[in-house]
């Protein structure tokens, strides 16, 4: 049984929804489209001019998603996270080490006719709702994509009795699905989104036809390369990071969330301790070389301030950081 008192959140990520709309909100409305930015690999050296800028301008609008799990699981323990996309395509498929590195369960989305449209919001809200009755101990949904099909989603949640938070991206939410939320958060406003992307233009890439008119059909086509593209994925190679330094940035993007959510100036460390088990369980300051938790935050004055004039054993993010 699950304690009184304990929050328990489940997330879903309507993929497509948050890159399509993180590209064309850094390059221009409906350039995800123009670009056919759909279809290419980072990992290639395009001989073209054209499809080298389409590279950079993916590489410009990476999403993070570690910084919308972090997020969602500052309110609570997350019990099930699931993101919906094709995931043959190879602008979703460069995600996977990033997703499979946080558990998340990437349901699989196949386009259903010629104008790819997979399904992901009708997907997404039937599974949600059989979730709220397969587990009724869910306190939270947190729901990422700012498209208006979820507003029906995000009402049923809330009269199951649910708190409904959305993420979306500026400029691409339903100002409607924002009020059918208890809470709504924009991508950039997240804790660790640099701000500073460069402005919006609308300068169309035309990209010229790869194939002869003779090919086949382009639906079967599009079915050859995508079924291609998922037996040409590459293995996710899980390159060991410096563990000093996760716990560093750990420890950072803990204090930054817990100073929005409760708006206080100093934090509990206990809270700051928990936070940071529940984005990432791994974390132990004694694995670290530390005795006490508070020796791991006097290790980090450049990031945390730890007020030792009282029992309470507050910590707060540094004021240089803040400022930075």
């Amino acid at each position: 049984m699950t304690e009184a008192g304990v929050t328990r959140v489940a997330v879903y990520i309507d993929f497509d929804n948050i890159v399509i709309s993180r590209y064309d909100q850094l390059h221009g409305r409906s350039q995800f489209q123009r670009d056919r930015a759909r279809g290419v690999e980072r990992s290639d050296k395009p001989a073209r001019a054209a499809d080298r800028e389409i590279v950079q301008r993916l590489e410009q609008a990476t999403v993070d998603i570690g910084a919308v799990i972090d997020y969602a699981s500052s309110f609570g323990t997350l019990v099930l996270t699931r993101a919906y996309a094709d995931w043959s395509v190879p602008v979703n498929a460069q995600y996977r080490g990033q997703l499979v590195s946080r558990a998340v369960d990437l349901v699989q989305l196949f386009p259903a006719a010629g104008h790819a449209k997979n399904g992901a919001d009708i997907r997404l809200a039937v599974d949600a709702v059989e979730d709220m009755f397969r587990l009724p101990d869910l306190t939270h949904v947190v729901i990422v994509g700012g498209d208006s099909d979820y507003i029906a989603l995000a009402q049923r949640c809330r009269r199951l009795g649910r708190y409904v938070v959305g993420v979306g991206v500026a400029g691409s939410t339903s100002r409607s699905l924002t009020a059918a939320c208890d809470e709504f958060v924009t991508y950039d406003a997240l804790p660790g989104i640099a701000t500073d992307h460069p402005a919006p233009v609308d300068t169309p890439i035309v990209a010229a036809p790869t194939e002869d008119a003779g090919a086949a059909p382009s639906g079967a086509r599009r079915r050859k390369k995508a079924a291609r593209a998922e037996a040409e994925l590459p293995e996710v190679e899980m390159v060991p990071d410096d563990p000093q330094g996760v716990a560093t940035g750990l420890l950072e993007r803990a204090l930054r969330l817990g100073h929005e959510k409760d708006d206080a100036e100093w934090l509990h460390s206990s809270a700051v301790k928990s936070q940071m088990k529940r984005m990432d369980p791994s974390f132990s300051e004694r694995a670290l070389g530390f005795r006490s938790f508070s020796d791991f935050l006097r290790s980090r004055e450049s990031i945390a301030e730890l007020d030792e004039t009282t029992t309470a054993r507050l910590v707060r993010l540094s004021p240089a950081m803040i400022s930075a």
